[in-house]
């Protein structure tokens, strides 16, 4: 009978258990692997208890956006917004009551400051400049795209159609657009009061035609840098039927006396430009802002502007005291849709509240004025 040899492996950890019950010194690890065998083939020792983990300390928590200064803004708005926005830090929301040009809220205020491409926020500009000169009429809005491929304004503003408007800029020309683009409120402050809002500006001359000529900066606001309180204060003519408030506070003791900019002369070519801004939040490129008790208009834009993305969303709900707002994403993933949804949150946050801009309104001493007046530009 052949007999089998033990390993040299058996053999060592013989030799070691030998000389560990002989009280024979050995090293420590041949020691431990020794135990190990023992108590693996006899029985398992009881696991060890594990040693109690050092606390961690939390950095003390800051509120979001704790730089902007806050004493101005209404508290209920402002926790809105600050709700609706999350934990997306590169972003800012200005709320504004289109009916007198009080800020709400500006969340975020060194991004709102700043001026920046409008992307596809600029169309509805667009779109009622090319309505005011004859270039499209009220009832007759349908251009040909392509061979068979027609489209109105309302559908092209509620899929955000570029096409559409790269063909009116080229009606219109670089001019045309920067007179309409002035008088709208883009390159120049929006805001009464707020030193630290930058101007903005117009471009003086197209894009090469190989970027799209003077057609880009109609459907992508090329070369026109706007800030979100310009954004929302041309939301807010949209809204009220045409009159451009200058954007501002409540004075510290809490008189409030709308400042009007100018008289838009917009109000017959609003109904296929509103018709549009509805389109795109219940079926189009803004639906995500849409909310079942709330009837919200508004206009999504995404772009790139020096290396990064911007998505875009302004717009007002329409219910009696509804507010007007201007939402912007910077960097990242970002888009108007994205952007549409967060206003989207925002509405909802003040829906729940029972809140309108009317009950603001009301805590204040408000003296509207009796007749539009054109106050100097700065």
């Amino acid at each position: 009978m052949k007999l089998k040899m033990p390993s040299a492996a058996a053999l060592s950890r013989g030799f070691v258990l030998l000389a560990v019950l002989s009280g024979v010194a050995v090293p420590a690890i041949a020691q431990s692997k020794v135990v190990i065998a023992t108590t693996e083939s006899l029985q398992r020792a009881p696991s060890p208890k594990p040693k109690a983990k050092t606390a961690l300390r939390k950095a003390p928590a800051t509120k979001p956006f704790a730089e902007d200064d806050t004493r101005h803004d209404d508290p209920v708005v402002r926790e809105a917004a600050v709700k609706a926005l999350g934990n997306y830090r590169s972003a800012a929301l200005v709320s504004v009551d289109p009916s007198n040009g009080r800020i709400l809220a500006i969340v975020n205020q060194k991004l709102a400051f700043e001026s920046y491409q409008p992307c596809s926020t600029f169309k509805p500009a667009i779109a009622l400049a090319a309505l005011e000169e004859g270039l499209i009429e009220k009832d007759k809005t349908r251009l040909q795209l392509g061979r068979r491929w027609y489209l109105d304004l309302a559908r092209s503003l509620t899929i955000s159609n570029n096409l559409y408007f790269e063909k009116l800029g080229g009606l219109l020309g670089l001019e045309k657009m920067r007179d309409y683009a002035q008088r709208f409120g883009f390159g120049e402050l929006s805001s009464w009061g707020l030193p630290d809002e930058t101007r903005g500006a117009v471009p003086t001359k197209a894009p090469p035609a190989s970027r799209g000529g003077v057609g880009r900066i109609a459907s992508f606001g090329e070369g026109i840098e706007q800030t979100p309180l310009q954004l929302a204060s041309f939301m807010s003519a949209v809204a009220n039927g045409g009159t451009l408030f200058y954007l501002q506070y409540p004075l510290d003791e809490g008189r409030f006396e709308p400042l009007v900019k100018r008289r838009l002369e917009i109000g017959p070519w609003l109904g296929p430009v509103r018709e549009g801004l509805e389109g795109a939040v219940l079926k189009g490129t803004a639906r995500s802002a849409k909310q079942p008790d709330v009837t919200i208009l508004g206009k999504t834009g995404t772009c790139r502007q020096d290396g990064a993305r911007l998505g875009w969303f302004a717009g007002y709900s329409q219910e009696e005291g509804g507010l007007a707002v201007a939402v912007l994403l910077r960097g990242g993933r970002v888009s108007g849709p994205l952007a549409a949804g967060l206003a989207g949150k925002f509405y909802r946050n003040l829906a729940d509240r029972n809140y309108v801009a009317q009950s603001a309104r009301d805590t204040m001493r408000t003296a509207p004025p009796a007749a539009v007046q054109l106050t100097p530009l700065r």
